[in-house]
């Protein structure tokens, strides 16, 4: 019997998956910035547990809530959805770290690159 029920629980767990929703950085940011789960839900006026499922990608979220979240961890709204502030090796933490000069030297060695294709 017990056998039995834990098939049937099985089952139906296997049906009722949650959506996943696209891949965000959102944790890597706050985790980045040095914010707990429920410091930064409560700036954003919203549960701690909703914010959870949005980082795991079982909440949607909308355009608002993603700029919100930008401020509040000090980036762009698109590096929430393409930029993992964690990555020592992405050329976002190298521009990061860059002075304007650099910068602009940065832009120039990459069109070169572009250019010859070396």
């Amino acid at each position: 019997m017990e056998a039995a029920r834990a098939r049937v629980h099985y089952l139906y767990m296997a049906k009722t998956k949650a959506p996943r929703y696209g891949k965000t950085y959102i944790r890597q940011w706050r985790q980045h910035r040095h914010l707990t789960l429920e410091r930064l839900a409560d700036r954003l006026g919203i549960t701690h547990a909703s914010l959870s499922r949005i980082e795991r990608g079982l909440q949607p979220y909308k355009q608002p809530l993603l700029e919100r979240l930008a401020e509040e961890l000090q980036t762009e709204t698109g590096s929430l959805l393409m930029r993992d502030p964690s990555d020592p090796e992405g050329i976002w933490s190298v521009w990061d770290q860059a002075k304007p000069a650099q910068r602009a030297q940065i832009v120039r060695l990459a069109r070169v690159l572009v250019d010859t294709g070396t």
